[in-house]
């Protein structure tokens, strides 16, 4: 669909709740965060229950984000599907390829549009917004070849567009950190596993326990790599800090631990592929992981 000149995020708004009233039914693909968050809850104020949230589950979704996931639809009061998806069982997923993406989002959305089909609707919606152009994101092609609209992306929301609009809803999630499912969490080409899943998943969940919302835990086979907001890199240095990752990331499995010393970056494991990789010298930071 042709993106529209739409300014201001008030009349982005505006032309967002048109557009979702024309079309009549709708499923929402749903994954707890802000950008699927903002689009619902503009879907069920519009359509009520003719807007359909629908939520994929697997071992590459962290168990705390379908339990969010669940509390908003229903905070929302929308119909909530939630289905069970088996991209780890295709080897052209597991194998971890640079369009990884591209074979989980073609099993999801297939399985959204046959929902909608049996909904009686040809309209199934995503996220997806104008500030995700930039980045690598091969699951965009599925979404086009399968017909999925992006009704931010097509109305220019941006990040910033978003987060204001959903605050002005008094959505709880309007300043919630980016997400990723787990399996961003490993370098291409590593063999992505439920096991494997599961020790990011419970490193992520140390992090977060001691303070760190906005983190990353990179699989690098014994190594795990840390990756925090650079504000934050001081504090995981602390005494107690380290010893408490040091220790739940060793029985987790993982024989070192290492930090990026120039913090999170969304999509940090795209660069090179999106952008060309920065020397170490760039901004006077480091590239190379550092021990914790």
């Amino acid at each position: 669909m042709p993106t529209l000149n739409v300014t201001s995020t008030d009349a982005k708004i505006c032309a967002l709740r048109d557009l979702l009233t024309g079309l009549k039914r709708v499923v929402v693909c749903f994954s707890g965060g802000v950008d699927s968050g903002y689009l619902l809850a503009e879907s069920v104020q519009q359509l009520g229950d003719r807007a359909v949230a629908l939520t994929a589950v697997s071992p590459s979704l962290a168990p705390e984000e379908h339990t969010s996931a669940v509390q908003l639809a229903r905070q929302l009061g929308a119909t909530h599907r939630i289905i069970e998806t088996t991209e780890l069982d295709d080897a052209r997923y597991s194998a971890n390829p640079t369009n990884r993406c591209y074979f989980c989002k073609t099993e999801v959305y297939g399985v959204a549009i046959a929902e909608a089909k049996r909904l009686g609707t040809a309209h199934v919606v995503d996220g997806f917004n104008a500030d995700d152009r930039g980045d690598h994101r091969p699951g965009r092609r599925a979404a086009q070849e399968q017909g999925v609209r992006s009704p931010l992306e097509e109305l220019g929301f941006g990040k910033a567009d978003i987060r204001q609009a959903a605050r002005q809803l008094g959505l709880p999630i309007w300043d919630k950190p980016a997400l990723a499912c787990l399996s961003s969490r490993f370098p291409y080409g590593i063999t992505i596993t439920p096991d494997r899943l599961k020790r990011v998943a419970r490193c992520e969940q140390t992090l977060r326990n001691l303070g760190f919302p906005v983190c990353r835990v990179r699989f690098q086979h014994e190594v795990a790599q840390i990756e925090v907001e650079t504000k934050e890199i001081d504090r995981l240095l602390r005494p107690d800090i380290r010893q408490q990752i040091l220790l739940s990331f060793r029985d987790a499995g993982f024989k070192s631990v290492t930090f990026d010393p120039r913090g999170y970056r969304q999509g940090s494991l795209n660069e090179g592929i999106t952008i060309p990789k920065k020397s170490n010298t760039d901004q006077g930071v480091s590239n190379e992981p550092v021990p914790l």
